[in-house]
């Protein structure tokens, strides 16, 4: 029991430094309404949504070198501590993809919006 303690211990400890190096992108706190927006609005809601997942892209490569140089400073780390490590680094990972993804239905929903107002009849 002391031994998985332990364990649980270490892989929270190893988790709140990589958690603390790597910052969570802001999302864009609104995206423009399809059917009220100029295209300048439009193209500035695109522009933010870009940078977002760009954020997102660099968030995860640094989930990814904070799990690695967490797994090459304990080289001694069980089986069950690197697994448990991979499982945080997963979620926060699936977390910020599905964010993301959520982010770019939200635009891509009011970029046919705005096509459908802005359509030549």
């Amino acid at each position: 029991m002391k031994t998985l303690y332990s364990l649980t211990l270490a892989a929270a400890l190893i988790a709140g430094q990589a958690q603390a190096a790597c910052t969570y992108p802001k999302a864009p706190e609104k995206i423009p309404d399809g059917s009220t927006s100029t295209l300048e609005q439009m193209l500035a809601g695109q522009k933010e949504v870009k940078a977002f997942d760009a954020a997102i892209t660099a968030y995860q490569s640094c989930l990814e070198t904070q799990f690695n140089e967490s797994v090459a400073a304990k080289p001694d780390m069980t089986p069950e501590a690197r697994q448990e490590l991979e499982k945080i680094r997963d979620q926060k990972m699936n977390a910020a993809v599905d964010e993301a993804q959520a982010v770019a239905d939200q635009l891509n929903t009011q970029i046919r919006a705005w096509k459908e107002k802005n359509a030549k009849k």
